[in-house]
């Protein structure tokens, strides 16, 4: 969940760490800090509570100066927010900074104290500095032995990076579970726990594998397996350009990445979509069809946003293929004991692919008898893609606000496409083509739906002074309602939730009243009679409704539509998920809230 910087080069390192930390603290942003050896071999440590800037201001008022360094951007887990628990820790001549969760911290705590060793912090991370001392003031080891040693005594997810203040011309980083990458220079080497705090300084890198420890120098990488041998690993070079991972015109990460889905969902689509309205998975490969078609359940894990779409999937394979589907969220998935229905095909969905949970979920899936696995992610070289037996990528570009727009709209995009791919070894050829013929508007459609933004930025502000709203769809457009709720929820800090509108009579319908507004999705259907009747009750009943809709509307004063564009029936649910994300958004930009960064929440949830 936190972010880790550091360099070992032949210039001052400073700039680069704040940087690269700053371009990480969506992955955390309760505290920072740095560490770095001088020329006079002596630890510099600076560390602050709050975003990142506030080091920024630390920093620059101190001349320092420095070769190697290490920085750390937190998201607390042991430990409250102060200065003592804001990494990195030291031990004497060791600095560590960590990301992920020691699970037997607190035996090793009291072993350590035994040893005499004084704790300053509640955290796990200043057991691992202690261990590592302990460890190599008994052994006279190497560093990589003593770390090797370490290792087999810490129970958990993490990786770590280490300076030896006593050999100061090497970075040691280690993964375990938790990823890392090595950014290669010139005569300069960097690691962090993503490329997009490197991409200013690089676009060459080379991914860590589980179990990896890396010797980082000047001029040379080591790197050691699992099995203590040493390896190479394949050297990757990026394609992002480093101005996206920019907000540009944007006020926030949020708003550019809403106003991004276009082009998104055409990359999504590139060379998916045939001319002959077929679906073509070339990452897949012609042999997995035979799997496909022995597939009898779908049984799809995730988490938040993720398991949204998920949501809004078993709608479309079930009354599009007639394959049963089930959803679970990732985290109650592996904590019971499962059935595994016959012929049943698992897939795994997330933004980042190195969600604790779902990575848990797909661990434990692979116990059980499952056909197979397959990922929907939009991170290439991610611990969920690498653990998959088959992987389609969302393409949606990096995402840093912390609130996933795009990553929603592509992971629907994919499922449908799968739904079609389905259909289409089912030879349904006519709902893959309409899946196909669908598709190929969407991006068009969704540039219109943006156009609507006055609109919901005029609704927006008639509610940002509520402190609870519900929303209520039916069928599909349930888990539609879901995610706006969600959305605003995450960014807002306004109570929202969500009901199946058929519901609302089994005890929701008690909140009604005129400081309770009700946002009801609308869309021409086969239920929107239905719908219609619930807009009735609510109405009746002196309920603040406002409704999304393709169709007009005539009720009470107490009813207000924002009457959207014709869309078509397949891909709709993805289209009228982009008003609650712009609803969202200005809601909470009218109350002055730090949309990209949340309170309590980061980005990517990398421990359980």
């Amino acid at each position: 969940m936190c972010g880790i910087v550091g360099a070992v080069t032949q210039r001052n390192i400073i700039n680069f760490l704040i940087k690269g930390i700053k371009k990480l603290e969506y992955r955390g942003y309760d505290s920072s800090g740095l560490a770095i050896v001088n020329h006079e071999n002596n630890i510099i440590r600076i560390r602050c509570v709050g975003k990142v800037n506030k080091l920024i201001t630390k920093v620059n008022k101190k001349k320092i100066f420095g070769n190697i360094g290490i920085a750390h951007t937190r998201w607390a887990t042991h430990g409250r927010v102060s200065k003592e628990n804001t990494h990195p820790h030291i031990s004497s001549n060791i600095i560590v900074v960590h990301n992920g969760i020691i699970e037997n911290n607190s035996i090793l705590r009291n072993f350590l104290k035994t040893r005499g060793y004084i704790f300053y912090s509640d955290t796990d991370t200043e057991v691992i500095a202690h261990l590592l001392h302990w460890e190599q003031n008994k052994t006279k080891n190497s560093i990589k032995n003593v770390i090797q040693k370490t290792m087999k005594k810490l129970h958990g997810n993490y990786s770590m990076v280490i300076i030896d203040k006593n050999n100061p011309l090497e970075l040691i980083a280690v993964r375990s579970r938790s990823p890392l990458v090595i950014g290669l220079g010139s005569e300069e080497n960097f690691i962090a726990s993503d490329q997009i705090a490197l991409l200013h300084i690089t676009k060459r890198f080379i991914y860590l594998e589980e179990g990896d420890i890396a010797i980082i120098k000047k001029k040379e990488i080591d790197i050691f397996n699992k099995y203590n041998c040493i390896i190479n690993r394949q050297e990757i070079v990026s394609n992002i350009k480093y101005e996206t991972v920019n907000k540009g015109k944007y006020r926030h990460y949020m708003e550019k990445e809403i106003y991004e889905q276009p082009r998104s969902i055409e990359k999504t689509l590139q060379n998916r979509l045939k001319k002959n309205n077929t679906i073509n998975f070339l990452e897949l490969g012609k042999k997995e069809d035979i799997l496909f078609c022995k597939i009898e359940h779908i049984q799809i894990v995730a988490c938040g946003t993720s398991y949204n779409a998920a949501m809004v999937s078993r709608y479309w394979f079930e009354s599009l293929t007639n394959i049963p589907c089930d959803v679970e969220i990732a985290s109650e998935f592996f904590s019971r004991k499962l059935a595994v229905r016959k012929n049943s095909f698992l897939i795994t969905l997330s933004q980042s692919g190195e969600t604790a949970d779902t990575l848990s979920a797909l661990r434990y899936s692979k116990k059980l008898k499952y056909l197979g696995n397959l990922t929907i992610c939009n991170m290439e070289g991610s611990s969920l893609v690498k653990e998959s037996d088959y992987y389609l990528s969302t393409k949606a570009g990096i995402e840093i606000g912390v609130a996933s727009t795009k990553s929603f709209t592509t992971q629907l995009t994919v499922l449908l496409m799968l739904v079609a791919k389905l259909a289409n070894l089912q030879k349904k050829r006519n709902i893959e083509k309409k899946i196909v013929q669908s598709l190929n508007v969407l991006p068009t459609r969704i540039q219109e739906i943006l156009k609507k933004n006055p609109l919901i930025k005029n609704m927006a502000n008639q509610l940002s002074n509520k402190k609870n709203i519900l929303f209520i769809g039916r069928g599909e457009y349930y888990p539609i309602a879901m995610e706006g709720a969600l959305k605003l929820k995450e960014i807002s800090y306004i109570h929202a939730e969500a009901y199946p509108a058929g519901e609302l009579k089994h005890g929701p319908l008690a909140l009604i009243d005129k400081n309770i507004p009700v946002i009801i999705i609308a869309p021409k259907n086969s239920l929107l009679e239905k719908i219609k009747k619930n807009i009735k009750e609510i109405s009746l009943r002196g309920g603040l409704i406002y409704v999304f809709s393709d169709q007009e509307f005539d009720y009470e004063k107490n009813v207000n539509c924002i009457k959207l564009p014709y869309i078509e029936e397949l891909i709709a649910p993805i289209f009228y998920t982009i008003p609650l994300q712009l609803l969202a958004y200005y809601i909470a930009l009218s109350k002055k809230k730090n949309i990209d960064q949340p309170r309590h929440l980061a980005k990517s949830v990398t421990v359980e």
